[in-house]
């Protein structure tokens, strides 16, 4: 992890691959959930108070987040000035629990509000270059749980680059469930299985 203070009220954090495994973050979740919402951010905001002295205490901050192609992530965090500085006291560290996989986790879940998100982001892979996303998957399944859909993937091959793009475009539809290890055993318990097997190559065959 690299910090580097732009001037008195903006930073810029590099990442790799490496600083989310030490964190136990897993890739998916870092690229589909807030960064804001994650412990890896609030101790990246710590380290930089004490390497560079960027406070962020009672303070509103901004965040641009950019994936390189070397596998980096760049965050900028900006600090709001002082004119709209509030007395409100030290903000409390989220409650956000660690996630259990790593970085070469090979299965992830996320869930569509509807089948009609579902087929959409289906719709998108046709003119996207996961048009042939089969290629990467062992296996894919889609259940019917509480009136929403998700995709259940399995053995995700896929190089970095790919799958920064996939989690990226994937959360314009759905979002990364988290702790998919207990949620599985949740849905082959309750859910109601819509496609067995491959379910994106189902869902482009007979919807798109």
């Amino acid at each position: 992890m690299k910090i580097e203070k732009l001037n008195d009220d903006k930073i810029r954090i590099t990442l790799n691959l490496e600083d989310l495994k030490e964190k136990d973050i897993d890739l998916h979740s870092f690229m589909s959930n807030p960064i804001e919402s994650q412990d890896l951010f609030l101790d990246m905001l710590e380290k930089a108070e004490k390497e560079v002295g960027f406070v962020t205490e009672d303070y509103r901050v901004m965040i641009e987040a950019l994936a390189t192609s070397n596998g980096n992530f760049i965050l900028t965090v900006t600090r709001i000035g002082d004119e709209n500085r509030k007395n409100m006291g030290r903000t409390k560290k989220l409650n956000i629990k660690r996630k259990i996989s790593h970085i070469d986790s090979k299965k992830a879940i996320y869930c569509f509000d509807s089948f009609d998100e579902f087929i959409g982001y289906c719709e998108f892979l046709k003119n996207d270059v996961f048009v042939h996303i089969e290629n990467f998957l062992d296996q894919s399944k889609l259940y019917e749980y509480g009136e929403r859909y998700y995709l259940v993937l399995e053995n995700l091959r896929m190089n970095t680059n790919l799958l920064k793009s996939f989690a990226s475009s994937i959360t314009e539809f759905a979002h990364f469930v988290n702790d998919w290890d207990l949620f599985e055993h949740k849905l082959s318990e309750y859910g109601k299985v819509i496609f067995k097997e491959n379910a994106i190559s189902d869902g482009l065959r007979y919807f798109c």
